[in-house]
């Protein structure tokens, strides 16, 4: 486990996933990052790489040839080395090897890098495209941060607040996990959108066409609040098993494939592109006030 540490924060990441395990606030003495019961959801902040959501089938279709593709893809089970470590400062890394062959036939460079910088972290990934071809790829962020803050309060005290005030239209899943290419709106209360142990009951919200890029989890009864800004990420999932005490934040820069035929990795909807030699890079922040 490898901690980073300053006057604000303390937070931990584990070599499986290069994921955040612990986001703790020192000042107010608040854990924010959901601890995985593995009795509700095993996870904390899992990563997305190469794909984000599910592929039909389970399966990438890259030059002709399919391949076996899980769920979010297989980044969140490997084992990264941690290449770079300061106080403040981590970078994880994960190579091409035979074992993702079989899966994703590109050579690559993955890299996940935390920065504490007063009370935010930033999450930047980082691709190396380490091939002779073009390589294509999704990635994401999944952080689960427990709501509520307080013993005290209660799920239902919590909203998560909007950039700007806009109408919320989400694009409706399959229960196999693939847009159904339907969408209906989301009640909102302004720039609020209320948490309830239901709102999650049709499986996450997923929104294409935000114009915020930054939403807050927060509460009337107090100032304390967690920030996530993502410039760089145009797709945002918020999800929750309904009834868990937590709410994922997800930027995502790709999503689930829709019902229908199966389409080589190149046409898949908000897949990224990287020509050989070259670096792709995106972060986003979490802010604790």
């Amino acid at each position: 486990m490898t901690t980073l540490e300053n006057e604000y924060l303390r937070v931990s990441i584990r070599p499986k996933g290069a994921e955040l395990t612990s986001l703790f606030h020192k000042p107010s003495g608040i854990e924010h990052l959901w601890q995985a019961d593995p009795a509700v959801w095993p996870w904390h902040a899992p990563n997305l790489f190469p794909v984000v959501g599910g592929c039909l089938n389970n399966q990438l279709l890259i030059n002709g040839k399919t391949y076996p593709m899980e769920r979010h893809g297989f980044a969140r089970h490997s084992t990264f080395d941690l290449t770079e470590s300061t106080a403040s400062h981590a970078v994880f890394s994960l190579i091409a090897t035979e074992a993702t062959r079989p899966a994703y036939p590109y050579d690559f460079t993955f890299q996940i890098i935390y920065e504490l910088n007063e009370s935010t972290l930033t999450v930047r990934y980082r691709v190396v495209n380490e091939d002779k071809q073009t390589i294509f790829f999704s990635v994401g962020a999944h952080p689960a941060f427990a709501v509520p803050f307080r013993e005290t309060d209660a799920y239902e005290d919590y909203v998560i607040e909007f950039e700007k005030e806009e109408p919320l239209e989400t694009h409706m899943l399959s229960a196999a996990g693939y847009f159904t290419g339907e969408t209906r709106p989301v009640a909102t209360q302004g720039d609020r959108l209320p948490l309830t142990k239901h709102l999650f009951d049709q499986d996450a919200l997923v929104f294409k066409n935000l114009e915020s890029r930054r939403v807050a989890i927060r509460s009337d009864k107090h100032d304390h609040a967690v920030t996530v800004e993502y410039p760089a990420f145009p797709y945002l999932g918020i999800w929750a098993k309904p009834g868990a005490p937590f709410v994922c934040i997800e930027p995502w820069l790709g999503c689930a494939d829709s019902e229908g035929q199966p389409r080589p990795i190149q046409e898949k909807e908000a897949i990224q592109q990287l020509e050989p030699g070259t670096v792709f890079e995106a972060s986003f922040d979490i802010r604790i006030r």
